[in-house]
């Protein structure tokens, strides 16, 4: 099965790495690869949510809408997202690494007849794009500012 796979190290507790990847509403301020298209839907297994992806800074956003297949708070959130002969899961999984450390995980698996057709136009793009995504995640949680932000705000 193709796959992609991220991982970045963040100088941040576990809980503030989750809270800034939960909070789909406050992406805008840090996340160049994936967009939040209604914020009403929130992260619940079993829930459709309407989200889009930016493979490269300037490229169109590609709309899609997942079903969340896991949330384990603080520790992993799945989401499925297909069409006829072609499924795309991601997974982010964070690890406690060490006081205020965290090893923040995102992986892409691909499945399908299809696989074979849309992998290779998208691989490239898609590597980079969910690394990007773990570079702004980990600038986001390590600044000061993001611990006092509406992302972290007990509600």
């Amino acid at each position: 099965m193709p796959s992609l796979y991220a991982e970045i190290e963040i100088n941040a507790s576990r809980r503030r790495v989750w809270q800034a990847l939960l909070r789909k509403e406050q992406w805008l301020y840090w996340n160049t690869f994936l967009y939040d298209c209604d914020s009403n839907q929130t992260f619940e297994q079993g829930q459709e949510v309407s989200l889009s992806l930016r493979r490269r800074p300037g490229d169109e956003e590609t709309e899609f809408q997942p079903r969340i297949t896991l949330v384990q708070p603080e520790v992993c959130l799945k989401w499925v997202s297909s069409i006829p002969g072609f499924a795309n899961e991601h997974i982010f999984q964070l690890q406690e690494t060490g006081r205020d450390r965290t090893k923040y995980i995102h992986q892409e698996n691909f499945s399908g007849l299809l696989t074979r057709v849309f992998y290779p136009f998208i691989r490239q793009d898609e590597q980079q794009g969910i690394r990007r995504m773990a570079r702004e995640l980990k600038r986001y949680a390590e600044s000061p500012s993001s611990a006092s932000s509406n992302a972290f705000r007990k509600g």
